[in-house]
């Protein structure tokens, strides 16, 4: 019996430690980017890779021209600058910065101090990058923005190069998605074959930070291979070792909380996925093959740029493996379920709240036969005492006849010891899996239950669910027959339990605590009902 008692609070020992380290990932401090860098002072002012086989990216550093085009449509509020055709600005019109707000969320941006942009160009032999200097393209009007009706809106921007060789690059948005195709035109009106190589990169300033201790998010760079299906890749990997990796197909990303922005090349060529850290900027990115255009002939090239929510459905349109962003942890395999089950639920209902107390009932519900075989196994245990006590006074300090003649009792009355354990243990995983289905599922940001609870995804704002699951964990102790028979200083952790877990929850989202709440309650409805089963038939 005192064994099950110490693997019970062991298990709520492990729990504490698994929450602590899931808190504490991905938080350490960041490496101070180098103050200089010896490079070439043509591609300090340009953003590009400094040739077309040349995995190492150029030092960032390119200043905002004043020449900028405004594109809106129903999802995406895009700022593109004439100088290079580069994102500089892109904000989400339909996610509000704070709830029932009329800011629109950013998420590239080029403010003082800070810079977090999407570049793509043209090296190679003949590119308009290939010379150190970024084209300055031509375009009709500054302002672009999508009708009513109108499903597509093409923006289409020109250079021409001193050898007469022209390039349109050109921007095709489509409405209710927040990918955006970019295609380079290529015609080559010269005499001779010229050789171009598109590049696609995203550019971001060291030092943003987001989350907290008790709501830790993950901000840098992620990328895909063939091999690496999904991989994070953090600012202070890049300021130590520079990312070069060939690949058929795959993709490079910047994540942050609940968004994220992704460069998606072709899925048939063989691309080269690069990094690097200069002048405090982190630049991830990925060049495709170069290609001959034979002169007189014209070719286009192009990527998908995608800018906007962690929506997996969304995002695996673009590419298998893009969803693997919404990071669920080590326990996926439970989180994705959960995930599933909760937006299924969530149609029924059209409620989050709801949803996930529903979802907590069928939990609870399949566990439920766990749930009495670890009652009926504690009542067993708990009549086998005098006869265990007999044992050990036969036996005395002959450890091994006394577990031998303990295993013949069990085996004899069919009793597991560790039964009672089980159900408790798998509470745990699920438990986290769904701590990181609230933190990673875009869908619940800003999602409402009732009263003062607007926003499940973050905590009680007057921390009333997490001391009602306190009580709820208190009564549910107390309900223990097993507490009376431990020692003083067993009882004294145990009644310490629940205020431990209520100072945790405090800044827990408010949906995990209203899942946890719901769970208690149910398990205090299963308990009574289990013990006065087990009664019947003579067990306490």
């Amino acid at each position: 019996m005192d064994s099950q008692r110490n693997l019970i609070l062991i298990g709520l020992l492990f729990v504490s430690f698994l929450l602590w380290q899931q808190w504490t990932l991905d938080q350490a401090p960041q490496a101070e980017t180098p103050a200089s860098q010896s490079v070439a002072a043509a591609d300090k002012a340009n953003d590009v890779p400094q040739s077309a086989t040349n995995n190492q990216p150029a030092p960032a550093g390119a200043t905002i021209s004043d020449r900028l085009i405004q594109v809106e449509t129903d999802t995406l509020n895009i700022t593109i600058d004439t100088t290079g055709g580069d994102v500089v600005s892109a904000a989400l019109p339909e996610h509000k910065v704070e709830q029932d707000g009329d800011q629109a969320l950013t998420i590239l941006e080029s403010t003082n101090g800070f810079s977090y942009v999407a570049q793509s160009g043209l090296i190679g032999l003949n590119g308009p990058h290939a010379s150190g200097q970024r084209p300055v393209y031509q375009i009709e009007g500054s302002d672009f923005r999508m009708q009513d009706g109108q499903d597509t809106l093409v923006v289409p921007l020109t250079y021409t190069d001193a050898n007469g060789i022209q390039f349109e690059k050109r921007y095709t948005f489509t409405r209710g998605h927040y990918d955006v195709r970019v295609d380079y035109l290529v015609r080559n009106t010269s005499d001779a074959a010229i050789q171009v190589q598109m590049y696609s990169q995203l550019k971001q300033t060291i030092g943003k930070s987001e989350g907290s201790m008790m709501m830790p998010t993950y901000r840098g760079g992620a990328y895909s291979t063939a091999d690496t299906r999904y991989e994070k890749y953090a600012f202070d990997k890049m300021e130590k070792n520079n990312l070069a990796e060939r690949t058929q197909g795959g993709w490079i990303a910047m994540l942050q909380h609940y968004f994220v922005s992704a460069w998606v090349p072709s899925a048939d060529s063989s691309n080269d996925i690069y990094s690097n850290v200069v002048g405090g900027d982190a630049i991830i990115g990925v060049k495709q093959p170069a290609v001959q255009i034979a002169a007189g002939a014209e070719q286009t090239l192009g990527a998908t740029l995608y800018v906007g929510p962690k929506n997996q459905e969304a995002l695996s349109a673009l590419s298998p493996t893009l969803n693997l962003v919404v990071d669920y942890g080590w326990l996926w395999f439970i989180a994705q379920p959960l995930h599933s089950l909760l937006m299924f639920l969530q149609s029924l209902v059209s409620n989050w709240g709801v949803a996930i107390i529903l979802m907590t009932l069928i939990i609870r519900g399949l566990m439920y036969p766990l749930t009495k075989a670890q009652y009926t196994s504690m009542a067993k245990m708990r009549n086998l005492q005098p006869k265990i006590q007999d044992l050990k006074e036969r036996f005395g300090d002959d450890r091994q006849r006394m577990s031998q003649a303990m295993m013949e009792l069990y085996q004899k009355e069919k009793v597991n010891p560790m039964g009672g354990c089980l159900p408790l243990l798998l509470q745990f995983p699920i438990f986290i899996a769904f701590y990181w289905v609230l933190l990673e599922s875009v869908e619940l940001r800003h999602a409402p239950f009732f009263l003062w609870i607007t926003d499940l995804s973050v905590k009680d704002p007057y921390y009333v669910l997490p001391i009602l699951m306190g009580l709820s964990m208190f009564a549910m102790q107390k309900m223990q027959p097993t507490m009376a028979t431990m020692d003083p200083m067993q009882q004294k952790i145990m009644q310490y339990m629940p205020v431990m877990f209520t100072v945790f929850f405090l800044w827990f989202p408010s949906g995990l605590v209203l899942y946890w709440l719901v769970g208690n309650l149910v398990a205090i409805a299963q308990q009574l009902f289990i013990y006065r089963s087990l009664e019947k038939q003579g067990l306490k």
